[in-house]
């Protein structure tokens, strides 16, 4: 592993670095991401010449994801390279398909559903900094202890065995040469294996003590920000994918600190589960509402949450005519990596020029890790938005799970266009929430057309 971050911090540090920003979202639901991938053309021979056909913001997610789940330690800019495509071929390899250097559908969706997933298990978030407005990456979940003062900000576990620290000083007339020279005298006792030292900015590495360390810096007139990271030698396969995010993800003078606003109307689709007016939908499009409203039906309450899973339990009072879907068992849940599943959902109105249509669509749905389940289920190609909270029936009709556009965080340049990402809740989940919620889903249609309402937040 130490091999392998010396090589990320050499890639990282010549590549694009000061441009290696975050697409910032508002949290971890802010961000969908596309996770289709592009066919091989007639005439394109290398793996590298259908790299460079897709989009960048696919390059981009690409080299997210590999960087979280170990294999890609180079800079996260979209460009092509030697290194992503191997680091494609290792991915393929690690999981027993052939090395084309080329993802196929499913293993494009079981790259992107397992990055998401440790980058939840890691708590990453961007955040900026609020004395200095610097733009930064942080695992929450490994470093949950916060505090900052005027010189900065800290985050660490609460064991102190992982540090992380932004700190802020004035200084006359910086070079990154004499800021580099400096980061190595203190605190005594560094011992640096590797330097790299740009006009716009300066990388360290090497061992503190028994912690290893990572210090990039930059300045600004005569403004200095530093990122230090400071780790325990036994955690370093939890934290220098970690390590290689943030690098990417720094950004110490932002040209927009902050990331953008939620959207002002944010719509979804809900799954009305019982005749008394409960229904099921995302939790992160009806999060922060000032007001969520039930198109056709009237104001609807939020009354329960699964934050495991992002369902959220919607109640609308003294409706009639409401139909409820049969949430009976389904073939996803015993072989969902051999499940070809359709979801219905009511699109944006943007996407149908206004309209309120419900509409169905094919995907395949592929098991991530090792099943046994209740999760883990990701969906190929993610619907258009709104679909979000949309049941998903399996070949003999019988309720498969609700279909959710999933956040993912890309470290990239930050005029990259967003992407997205679906995943699978799956139909025992679902069951286990509403049973938890006190909800009898008992009975019900299986015509999901029926039983699919246009889920509306409306936020300041």
């Amino acid at each position: 592993m130490r091999s392998m971050l010396t090589a990320t911090l050499i890639f990282v540090a010549t590549g694009v670095a000061a441009q290696a920003q975050l697409t910032p979202p508002s949290s971890l639901g802010a961000r969908p991401k596309q996770v289709a991938t592009v066919p091989i053309r007639p005439g394109l021979q290398t793996p590298a010449d259908t790299a460079n056909a897709m989009a960048q913001t696919e390059r981009l997610a690409i080299q997210s994801d590999l960087a979280w789940v170990g294999q890609y330690n180079g800079a996260i800019t979209g460009d092509v390279s030697e290194r992503m495509v191997e680091a494609i071929k290792e991915y393929q390899k690690a999981g027993g398909g052939k090395a084309t250097g080329v993802l196929n559908a499913k293993e494009r969706s079981v790259l992107a559903e397992t990055a998401r997933r440790r980058q939840d298990n890691a708590g990453w978030k961007i955040v900026t900094d609020a004395g200095s407005g610097a733009r930064l990456g942080i695992p929450t979940k490994l470093v949950p202890q916060q505090s900052s003062d005027a010189s900065g900000a800290k985050w660490s576990s609460s064991t102190g065995t992982i540090q992380i620290q932004l700190s802020r000083r004035k200084e006359a007339n910086p070079t990154t040469a004499k800021l580099a020279e400096r980061e190595k005298k203190e605190p005594a006792g560094r011992n640096v294996d590797y330097t790299v030292v740009k006009p716009d900015f300066f990388v360290l590495s090497g061992l503190q003590g028994l912690k290893k360390f990572y210090v990039r810096g930059a300045f600004k007139g005569d403004e200095v920000r530093v990122l230090t990271i400071l780790y325990d030698q036994a955690t370093e396969n939890t934290v220098e994918p970690v390590v290689i995010a943030m690098s990417s993800a720094f950004n110490p003078f932002p040209a927009n600190a902050g990331p953008p606003p939620r959207k002002t109307v944010e719509y979804g689709t809900g799954v009305v589960v019982s005749d008394d007016g409960a229904i099921v939908a995302d939790r992160q499009i009806t999060d922060e509402c000032l007001a969520i409203a039930i198109a056709g039906f009237g104001n609807a309450d939020r009354v329960a949450e699964d934050k495991d899973h992002d369902l959220a339990l919607l109640r609308i009072y003294g409706a009639r005519g409401l139909k409820p879907l049969a949430l009976s068992d389904g073939a996803a849940r015993t072989n969902p990596d051999k499940t070809n599943v359709e979801l219905t959902g009511i699109s944006d109105p943007q996407n149908q020029g206004g309209g309120t249509a419900a509409s169905s669509v094919k995907a395949q749905v592929a098991q991530v890790g090792g099943g046994g389940g209740s999760g883990d289920l990701a969906l190929s190609p993610a619907p258009a938005v709104g679909f979000s909270g949309a049941p998903a029936l399996d070949g003999d009709g019988k309720f498969a799970g609700v279909a959710l556009l999933k956040p993912v965080i890309v470290a990239g340049p930050a005029a990259a266009a967003p992407t997205a990402q679906s995943v699978l809740v799956s139909a025992d989940s679902v069951r286990e929430f509403l049973k938890a919620s006190g909800v009898n889903a008992a009975g019900g249609s299986s015509d999901a057309k029926a039983s699919v309402v246009r889920v509306i937040c409306v936020r300041k």
